[in-house]
């Protein structure tokens, strides 16, 4: 089959500076919002990328990101001659130790850049190109090695029998690092196509959206992104440009497959059902589209320029038809070999066949199907037992699982309402096993790498046929038990579920624990990856300077307003801390135009608050009604007329409030746009606004002295918080220091009139300045061990604190000197916001327990099957869908 694959001279490597700029003005990469990069731009930024790494020939590091920094980097990597290693950031450092490469090109501080090192004296070999590694995810050390020959090869005949043209637009939602997502990449390169990158995951919202309005013809994805699909309703929208789906990377069902094939039948479109593995620069064998009805189960025929035959365990060719067999690959794409060290990348090409280690058969048609696996056998009593053949039987009966084993003993771990006896039966039938060599455990969710395919391997950490990980059970476990009621899964990492300040300094505490040394940026790691770190001891312990901030700040608000002689700062101190930590951990939620995942943290510090506004309003027998709408610091209501709850909680209602002035800023699709492109600069017109706004309104709204709780009163100090999180060089640290300098200057020393108020404002200049100069301190461990809890309850102790002189020592008071109640009130306050933080913390876990079915045996089954669906106790939220990695 001949197919015209585009315009372009296609002679020369299809990646080159040459080939892109000779694609003109055609679109190459396009993005939400409509913004566009050009094949003649594009190759002019590679073209300046690569002279910066034209000198000799060495190996390049790239942080994979699915973005047009790191899709440009890859491109000059190849124009400048370079072998190019690509893998995710977590693995990035352990790596850079095994390979010594001689460029790394990734995020620091928040801007991509490229560091020189020293490298290796060892050349890679001259057809190397690149490097991909055989995990999917953190850092094994085990490279594939492909040639240019590979890549080009692989692409060309994907473009073939995809029938790609330059017409046509991929919605690229895979990894770089991931084989498959790379091949989609590179065959559209090269034939001048486009690319739509959504730079979010299929769950995100306005996903579909996107996808329609890009124009996309095609859309690539593994099995569960097709799950994902049909949770955001991809069947009931039309995609008029929507020319074929493709699936790879693992094993759709045969009804799924079935499904899609007669939906985009009825659509005049194509499903594309292929396989391959990265030791084949991702692509085997595709089933013809025209084909495919009725062999939904098939892996297909060959690619263009390939050849599939079955070998039987002694190397004899099986020409036969449904007789089992290795499946072994010949092409152009079979990879130059595996890297383990810096020396591995001088060897030639080391295979011309790819042993693919599945287990197939051949039908009467000429099509493959995969029946098992090589490595995925037990011998149990004699019998040989393929996994793969154990899930597709449960599979026949509805029944979604990941099987893995030992010689002793097989164990299912599945999904769904269905009794576990029952499952352990079925096995038992399918394998030809006793009761007693078979397990079977339910789970939320199967554990899937960035690829989509399951995580058979973590899976053997869960199960006690290889014995688990102290170190995964207890990470796990900790931060199921600090986001109960969501699901954790191995891929998730603290950023992705949602996480905000409370939850970041809680979880910092149990690492501290677990780990002893907590790594730098563990926010943005999955769990799996904190999970595989070995403890590491340290005398002195670093923490972030904001911990210790934030538990001073609660300790000054304490004393305000435990004394007679009250020390003013620590509320102005929270509130830029609170702009701190919306950047840190929100920003992503608000330049994403996610309102739901923005505001949904907002419920651990609203629950408890209600309570409260709960307990007033039972005491009084009258509804604080200003509290409950969170506008009683606007002087609407009077706690002494009991409409509004006693005003130390006008923290809690400003806070709210700012949340809601952040995501209304920012639901506004020009100041999002301009926050992406921008974020520095956002955040710099954003505090002259909200200053200028302190300057302007207070004389419009006379309300007395309670204008100092209200929103316009206080919303710089979050702002300037904001920018502090966001400055990432010495310039913008500087600019924030300045501006935050000169605005407290003036309100304290020229605006205020009182002591407390030239106190309050300086003060705020000392924090900033820790903030932005000083990220992490060196405290001894008993420091440490006073500071964590202190910052990780400080909302306890700050909404209980008050409740120890008013309510537990309301008899005592006349029987006390003032010195002395007033060191019992703090004391008692600081207390009773530290037990209810630790009791909360008990609770989740039990919780989690009962979640997980670990409770006794004796116990009434409802209740036990109450507690085990997720109902939480103390709601933190709706509980959220499980999500693949952002790509």
């Amino acid at each position: 089959m001949e197919v015209a694959l585009g315009a372009g001279d296609l002679s020369i490597f299809p990646f080159c500076v040459a080939h892109l700029a000779a694609q003109g003005e055609k679109p190459a990469l396009v993005f939400p919002g409509g913004r566009v990069v050009a094949y003649r731009e594009l190759a002019a930024r590679v073209d300046r990328q690569a002279s910066y790494w034209r000198d000799g020939r060495g190996l390049v590091m790239l942080e994979a990101d699915l973005s047009e920094h790191a899709i440009v980097a890859y491109l000059a990597a190849l124009d400048a001659g370079h072998a190019i290693a690509l893998q995710v950031a977590a693995a990035l450092k352990a790596d850079r130790e095994i390979f010594k490469p001689d460029f790394c090109h990734r995020r620091i501080d928040g801007r991509w850049r490229t560091e020189r090192l020293e490298g290796d004296p060892v050349a890679p070999h001259p057809d190397l190109a690149v490097l991909l590694s055989t995990s999917g995810s953190t850092g094994q050390g085990k490279y594939v090695r492909l040639s240019r020959t590979n890549i080009e090869a692989n692409a060309r005949s994907i473009a073939e029998y995809l029938g790609l043209t330059a017409a046509d637009r991929s919605c690229l939602i895979l990894p770089l690092h991931y084989s498959y997502g790379l091949s989609v990449l590179n065959a559209h390169l090269a034939v001048g196509a486009s690319l739509y990158i959504p730079g979010g995951s299929i769950l995100e919202e306005g996903f579909l959206d996107g996808l329609a309005e890009s124009g996309s013809t095609n859309l690539s994805g593994v099995p569960y992104s097709y799950d994902l699909l049909e949770r955001v309703g991809f069947r009931e929208r039309e995609f008029p440009r929507l020319r074929f789906m493709s699936v790879a990377g693992g094993r759709l069902g045969a009804e799924k497959v079935g499904l899609y094939n007669e939906h985009l039948l009825a659509r005049g479109a194509s499903l594309f059902v292929m396989y391959g593995q990265t030791e084949a620069t991702a692509r085997m064998a595709y089933v013809p589209p025209d084909r495919l009805r009725g062999r939904e189960d098939r892996i297909g025929v060959a690619i263009p320029g390939g050849s599939l035959t079955i070998e039987d365990e002694s190397g004899r060719l099986i020409t036969g038809s449904e007789e089992p067999g290795e499946l072994i690959y010949r092409g152009a794409n079979v990879m130059m070999g595996y890297a383990s060290a810096r020396a591995d990348l001088a060897r030639g090409a080391e295979h011309s066949e790819l042993r693919t280690g599945d287990l197939a058969v051949r039908d009467a048609d000429g099509f493959f199907r995969i029946v098992g696996r090589t490595k995925r056998i037990s011998k149990i009593a004699g019998l040989r037992i393929g996994h793969d053949g154990l899930e597709a039987a449960l599979e026949r009966h509805d029944i979604a699982a990941a099987v893995i084993g030992s010689d002793v003993e097989i164990h299912a771990f599945f999904v769904g309402e269905h009794d576990p006896e029952d499952v352990r039966q079925r096995l038992a039938s399918a394998s030809g096993l006793t009761l007693l060599q078979v397990r079977a455990t339910r789970v939320d969710a199967l554990p899937r790498l960035a690829s989509g395919k399951v995580d058979y391997e973590a899976l053997r950490q869960r199960s006690p046929l290889a014995g688990g990980s102290s170190n995964t059970d207890g990470v796990k476990a900790l931060f199921e038990q600090l986001f109960y009621p969501q699901r954790v899964r191995p891929e998730d990492s603290f950023l992705s579920l949602g996480g905000d300040s409370l939850r970041f300094v809680q979880l910092s505490i149990g690492l501290e624990k677990i780990l002893g040394e907590v790594p730098e940026a563990w926010e943005k790691m999955p769990v799996k990856t904190l999970a595989a770190m070995v403890r590491q001891e340290r005398k002195t312990p670093q923490i972030g300077t904001d911990f210790l901030i934030r538990a001073l700040a609660i300790l000054l608000v304490v004393l305000h307003h435990e004394t007679l002689w009250p020390i003013p700062g620590g509320s102005a101190t929270m509130v830029i801390l609170a702009g701190f930590g919306l950047a840190r951990f929100q920003s992503g939620a608000l330049l994403s135009g996610s309102l739901r995942q923005l505001l949904r943290p907002l419920a651990q510090i609203l629950v408890p608050y209600y309570l409260i506004v709960a307990g007033y309003a039972f005491a009084w027998g009258e509804v604080p009604w200003a509290s409950v709408f969170l506008v009683g610091n606007f002087a609407f209501a009077d706690p002494e007329r009991h409409s509004m709850v006693p005003y130390l909680y006008w923290f809690i209602e400003a806070y709210c409030q700012m949340v809601l002035v952040f995501a209304a800023l920012f639901a506004v699709p020009p100041v999002r746009r301009f926050a992406v492109v921008r974020p520095f600069a956002a955040g710099m017109a954003l505090l002259a606004a909200a200053f200028a706004a302190r300057l302007a309104l207070p004389p419009f709204w006379e309300i007395g002295n309670r204008q100092i709780f209200t929103l316009p009163w206080i919303f710089h100090l979050a702002v300037v918080g904001w920018c502090a999180a966001l400055a990432q060089n010495w310039a913008q640290r500087l600019a924030v220091m300045a501006a935050g300098t000169a605005i407290y200057v003036y309100l304290g020393l020229y605006e205020g009139v009182w002591i407390g108020t030239k106190i309050k404002y300086l003060l705020q200049i000392v924090v900033l300045a820790a903030l932005l100069y000083l990220p992490r301190i060196r405290l001894p461990q008993w420091a440490v061990q006073l500071v964590l809890p202190l910052s990780a309850a400080g909302f306890h102790i700050y909404i209980l604190h008050r409740f120890v002189p008013e309510l537990l020592l309301a008899q005592a008071q006349p029987f006390l000197p003032p010195l002395v109640l007033s060191l019992c009130s703090i004391a008692g306050g600081v207390l009773l916001g530290l037990a209810v933080w630790s009791g909360q913390r008990q609770l989740f876990k039990w919780l989690v327990r009962a979640r997980a079915g670990a409770l006794p045996t004796h116990w009434p089954a409802g209740l036990k099957s109450w507690l085990s669906s997720g109902h939480p106790l103390l709601a933190l939220g709706p509980q959220k869908e499980n999500q693949v990695q952002r790509q």
